[in-house]
């Protein structure tokens, strides 16, 4: 399973709790968060390390977890990229001929098949969980899928559960053919407007405060229902109410410091990570409004060909500013982000330099 949506949806809080339950139920799990700058390898193979020295001690699948250490040795010995802190005992040779040569794609498969070998034998199931998976890039994508396919045909206790931005989907549908039919891709967005009063009424109400209608409204109508915007306007709302009920009044003194805290923390950070012609094609984007735009409108707005903007639109996908809702269309990821692009650079030029 993959699960996909825009940023602040609950995807990382909804990875945790799978991690809850896969641990009650006695899981060996592997939590990683993908990034820009670290490769694949470079994620997995401590934890599947420490795996395989953790269930080398049972008799059951001490053979099989020795060779799988035998084998991730190998794999790791032909990586280009250095993996920090990551040493093997001195009886570990590598496992010549598994595993080594050098290609991810054909060397995960069959890494992950022998760690699944004594997952099985341990009577382990392992759980891989990846966090902001968009930031793979296509080869190690397809690695991965190639590597669930195999544990999947030979049905061994291995499953993986991912999160990423909705590029996501069409970095899978790039990758392999099958790939649709491995994984399911549940949407995780905006509540619907009665989870979203939940959201807000039922901690208030546990702890004896009511929310006036006016006010439950005014919250769903600027965050858009979407959670994390949910949580920051239901925090300020405590904040600035001085008795219950909370009410509509109470709510716009709570706008102006929840966007401000967004405008500071949310939105900024990512603004910040971008340079001034990434800068001035969002703010082209977000001039014309919410929702998806064409890309030949954007550049429009700027006054350049739209064949001169892909490199700046690609670096934007890869930082996971933007996305491609369909072909031709740009939409950004963070909701609410075209409101604080008008907010951040208000009086300047859109036209490109």
């Amino acid at each position: 399973m993959i699960l996909v949506g825009l940023r602040g949806v609950g995807k990382t809080v909804l990875l945790s709790e799978v991690r809850k339950i896969a641990e009650r139920e006695d899981f060996a799990v592997i939590f990683v968060e993908a990034h820009e700058g670290k490769k694949l390898a470079e994620l997995i193979v401590p934890p599947l390390r420490e795996l395989l020295y953790a269930i080398s001690s049972l008799e059951s699948a001490k053979n099989l977890a020795a060779r799988g250490l035998r084998v991730l040795k190998s794999f790791v010995s032909s990586l280009t990229v250095t993996i920090e802190g990551v040493t093997f005992g001195l009886g570990v040779e590598q496992e010549a001929g598994v595993a080594d040569s050098g290609d991810i794609e054909a060397d995960l498969p069959r890494l992950f098949e022998v760690v699944g070998e004594a997952a099985a034998a341990a009577g382990k199931p392992v759980l891989l969980l990846i966090d902001e998976i968009q930031y793979l890039e296509s080869g190690e994508f397809s690695a991965l899928i190639m590597a669930m396919h195999r544990i999947n045909q030979r049905q061994m206790p291995m499953a993986m559960i991912a999160a990423g931005l909705p590029q996501t989907l069409a970095l899978a549908g790039n990758s392999k053919s099958y790939a649709e039919r491995l994984f399911r891709y549940p949407e995780v967005g905006a509540l619907n407007d009665a989870d979203a009063r939940r959201a807000l009424e039922e901690p208030a109400r546990s702890e004896g405060v009511a929310f006036e209608e006016g006010a439950i409204r005014r919250i769903l109508d600027v965050t858009k229902r979407y959670p994390y915007f949910l949580q920051q306007w239901g925090y300020d709302a405590w904040n600035s109410a001085e008795e219950s009920p909370i009410s509509a009044h109470d709510i716009d003194m709570a706008t102006g410091r929840a966007i401000g805290e967004l405008d500071q923390s949310f939105f900024k950070v990512r603004f910040d990570r971008c340079t001034p012609a990434e800068k001035r094609y969002m703010q082209a984007l977000a001039s014309l409004g919410p929702g998806k735009q064409r890309s030949g409108d954007v550049a429009e707005k700027l006054g350049v060909k739209v064949t001169s903007l892909g490199p700046v639109r690609n670096s934007l996908i890869r930082k996971g500013m933007i996305y491609s809702p369909a072909h031709g269309d740009t939409a950004f990821t963070v909701p609410l982000f075209d409101e604080f692009m008008k907010r951040a650079m208000p009086d300047k030029a859109v036209r490109a330099e």
